[in-house]
């Protein structure tokens, strides 16, 4: 038992580590957000919807990198160490903030944003490390443990970023450099290396192309329909870090500072009903149920904000917004279950791999849309419109995912 208590000891600062890291890459997202329309402005010189469609590049961009990498970081960590990728991402994305704290224009922010999402593709390298120091029953409890980290920096990045605002816009960038330049001296004192000699794999580059998992599909023809629905739900609740900062600013005059406390109290709805309500609601409606109960909520709040007017109202309804985060799970949960017990993490890579293209997809077509509605000669004026293209897409998926799903599935 002393053996396994000084075991315990040893990897409460690595543990610790890890999840501040994951912190840390939530928050770098949500520290800028709300500072973003305002900042693309500054740089461009041009108007908000131009700003927009800048901001979907940039999120695109970084999306790519994501998607590009994370494989490749992977690999790279079985080769050379977890240690050196995560220590070495850390310090390059704490220069990265600075470059985009410094930036007089937006070519400067669009290769920060490349080099960010590079640095941001660590979180295979975080879940690999975890595996790494942890037991075969602790590996659940501990990989959900950086999920918390991971929701506790969505919820904390976006208030931070939108008090730091007031003083500048280029603040936010600055305090996300100091915390990731911090933990990587953190790091650098508490983090061994858990790949040794009898673990360590040879990189070859080949395995980290990010679209072999989607080899996979052909084989699961009973899953595909599913993961389309899977894809739907991301590319449509895209809608929110890609527009909403440039929705606020448009339609209701909302500061950063609102913005920021409008994306915390989203972040807060969301944690509740992940935390608290999705077990409830499965255990009560059954996972197909859950899933049509989050689609057809999705559906009226994407309605909703189409044509809202009112910021109070908007504020006051923002809580209640997630409420349609209880589907998803509940579709995960019903993939798993269709999914052979031998291709679980090939499954994991493909719904991971379907997440980024909706990442790369959303902000370009979405800020496209709410450029077009915006514009002072366009045909209308409705800066609610990408909030209605996402509802469409919500709908699509309800009709496949009824179509699809075999109602004995409501027992599962």
């Amino acid at each position: 038992m002393a053996a396994t208590d000084t075991t315990s000891r040893a990897q409460r600062l690595p543990i610790l580590f890890i999840m501040i890291t994951m912190v840390i890459d939530a928050m770098g997202i949500g520290l800028i957000m709300p500072v973003m329309p305002e900042l693309i402005q500054e740089v461009s010189a041009g108007a908000l919807g131009q700003a927009a469609i800048w901001g979907g590049i940039l999120a695109s961009s970084f999306a790519v990198m994501q998607f590009l990498f994370a494989p490749m970081l992977g690999r790279l960590s079985d080769a050379y160490g977890r240690r050196p990728i995560l220590l070495v991402s850390l310090i390059v994305m704490a220069a990265d903030y600075v470059v985009m704290g410094l930036a007089g224009s937006v070519w400067i922010l669009l290769l920060a944003r490349i080099i960010g999402g590079i640095t941001a593709a660590t979180h295979s390298t975080a879940l690999a490390y975890m595996a790494d120091i942890s037991d075969g029953s602790e590996k659940a409890k501990r990989f959900g443990l950086i999920g918390a980290a991971f929701g506790l920096g969505f919820v904390l990045g976006p208030g931070l970023g939108g008090l730091l605002a007031e003083f500048g816009t280029r603040a936010p960038f600055y305090m996300a450099a100091a915390l990731a330049f911090a933990n990587a001296i953190f790091g650098w004192v508490v983090l061994p290396e858990t790949v040794t000699e009898k673990t360590r794999r040879a990189f070859r580059l080949r395995g980290g192309n990010p679209l072999s998992a989607f080899v996979s599909l052909s084989q699961m023809p009973m899953i595909r329909p599913l993961t389309m629905v899977y894809f739907l739900y991301q590319l449509a609740t895209m809608v929110y870090p890609a527009v909403w900062a440039y929705f606020a600013t448009e339609r209701f005059g909302w500061s950063p500072g609102m913005i920021g406390v409008s994306l915390m109290l989203y972040g807060i709805g969301a944690a509740v009903v992940q935390g608290v309500l999705v077990g409830p609601v499965i255990a009560r409606l059954g996972q197909r149920g859950a899933v049509m109960f989050g689609l057809t909520i999705e559906v009226v709040i994407f309605g909703v904000l189409g044509f809202i007017s009112s910021g109070t109202i908007t504020l006051i309804l923002t809580p209640l917004m997630a409420l349609g985060n209880v589907g998803l799970p509940a579709l995960q949960g019903i993939i798993a279950q269709k999914t052979p017990d031998d291709s679980q993490g090939e499954m994991q890579g493909v719904l991971s791999s379907i997440s980024s293209i909706a990442m790369i997809m959303g902000p370009l077509v979405l800020t496209q849309i709410f450029a077009w509605a915006t514009r002072d000669d366009g045909p209308i004026y409705l800066p609610g419109a990408p909030f209605l293209l996402s509802g469409i897409l919500m709908t699509v998926a309800v009709l496949l995912f009824v179509n699809q799903a075999p109602k004995r599935s409501a027992a599962v």
